[in-house]
């Protein structure tokens, strides 16, 4: 049984692709299925807000949301902003409150600092250089993106190996950021701590978690609500993506850390060291 046989196991379609530094190890299901990222668009949300960084466009430090809130707090959710509204839960900085609304608000602050359209920004400094050619934008930088997953895998090589972001700031935005904070992972409950980076989510110690058990600390990625996820391990170098055609559920949080576990017992070897 390969690795990605487990995908029979949710039970509706899925598709998957696992990545080395050298590109495609293997691959099942439907690469060119049309599917909706939602909260992994958060990632290519900081990926591209990277690269604002990297040329100056604009500055973590830059002042922006409540008060006491930074363009980092938006990033890292730690704004205190409410999931969905500018309703404020906490000061900055105190918890980790997973918010929309607060990647939102960064992608505004990047259009104000540009003077370009967040979807433009992104497909000019991420998406087109890297072929993402069937990626689409529909306008929130938390959850507006959708393509195939063949798209996503583009994206996840170049997290592996990136090309578009400097060493400096490929640390900065795939790093811990405020690495004490306490807060709900959703679906997965409170996480103590709840490691995230500039729109990555960072898997830490975290305990229930949709990577698997397996997976290093310093694994990074996001999971969308829509049933897409990708993770990167940066120290068994390798990448996975997914796609499923069903709402996150019971079964992805049952079936993603067996997939992920039998991903690395099959891939991470000296072939990927």
């Amino acid at each position: 049984m390969t690795s990605l046989e487990h995908l029979d196991r949710f039970g509706f379609e899925a598709a998957a692709i696992v990545l080395g530094p050298e590109g495609v190890r293997e691959q099942r299901g439907d690469l060119e299925r049309p599917r909706r990222w939602r909260s992994v668009t958060k990632a290519l949300t900081g990926y591209a807000i990277g690269i604002a960084l990297q040329e100056d466009r604009v500055a973590l430090a830059d002042p922006v949301g409540p008060p006491g809130c930074t363009l980092r707090h938006l990033l890292a959710h730690a704004s205190g902003y409410f999931y969905e509204s500018d309703r404020i839960l906490h000061r900055p900085g105190t918890r980790r409150g997973y918010s929309n609304y607060g990647i939102d608000e960064a992608g505004h602050h990047l259009e104000r600092a540009t003077g370009r359209d967040v979807g433009d920004w992104v497909r000019e400094k991420v998406t087109g250089p890297l072929g993402m050619d069937a990626t689409e934008w529909t306008g929130s930088a938390s959850v507006g993106a959708s393509g195939p997953l063949g798209d996503l895998a583009l994206f996840a090589a170049e997290v592996l190996r990136p090309t578009l972001l400097e060493r400096r700031w490929y640390d900065e935005v795939t790093g811990v950021q405020f690495p004490e904070l306490v807060g709900i992972m959703p679906g997965f409950g409170k996480q103590s701590p709840n490691p995230f980076g500039l729109g990555f989510e960072i898997r830490g110690t975290k305990s229930p978690h949709w990577t698997g058990s397996a997976n290093s600390e310093r694994t990074i990625g996001h999971f969308g609500m829509r049933g897409s996820a990708f993770w990167v391990d940066p120290e068994a170098d390798l990448a996975l993506v997914i796609g499923t055609s069903h709402d996150f559920c019971d079964a992805h949080r049952e079936v993603m850390p067996l997939l992920a576990d039998a991903v690395l017992a099959e891939h991470a070897g000296p072939r990927a060291r």
